[in-house]
C-alpha cells in the first residue's frame, strides 16, 4: 500500500480483517500488517513505493457462499471489478473456467483481490 492509514481503513473497515500483528515495515513504525483468515495469518500489508503496479490478482479467498460475502462486502463499501471480456451478473460475480463463480475487487491502490466458491 502506497499510505498504511489508508490500508488499515480498506483492510479492517471494508474487509473486516483482524490484525494479527503490526510492527514496522522497512523504515516505516507501524507501517505493516499481518491479517488473519482462515484460522491463521493469511495477509501481510506493509507501506512500498511500488503498490498496485502488478494486474495479477494477488490473493483469492475461497469462501462458501459468495453471494453472501459478496453482499457483504458491497454493503461495506466494496466496489467489485468488471471485466469486458467476461459475463457478470448484478453483483459482479462470473462463471470462472473449469466450474464455480468469481468476483473481483481493488484495494485503493489498484492491487486486485478475488472471492470464488465452487458452486
Amino acid at each position: 500500500m502506497s499510505d498504511i492509514a489508508v490500508a488499515v481503513a480498506f483492510y479492517e473497515g471494508k474487509l473486516g480483517l483482524r490484525a494479527l500483528w503490526s510492527g514496522p515495515s522497512a523504515r516505516i513504525a507501524e507501517g505493516g500488517r499481518v491479517y488473519g483468515s482462515g484460522g491463521g495469518p493469511a495477509l501481510n500489508v506493509y507501506q512500498s513505493a511500488t503498490a498496485g503496479q502488478t494486474a495479477a490478482t494477488l490473493a483469492t479467498w475461497y469462501v462458501d457462499d459468495l453471494d453472501q460475502i459478496v453482499d457483504e462486502l458491497t454493503a461495506a463499501g466494496v466496489e467489485f471489478t468488471r471485466y469486458e471480456q467476461f459475463e457478470h451478473d448484478a453483483k459482479g460475480i462470473t462463471p470462472r473456467a473449469g466450474g464455480g463463480r468469481i468476483a473481483w475487487f481493488q484495494d485503493p491502490d489498484g492491487n486486485t483481490f478475488a472471492v470464488e466458491a465452487d458452486s
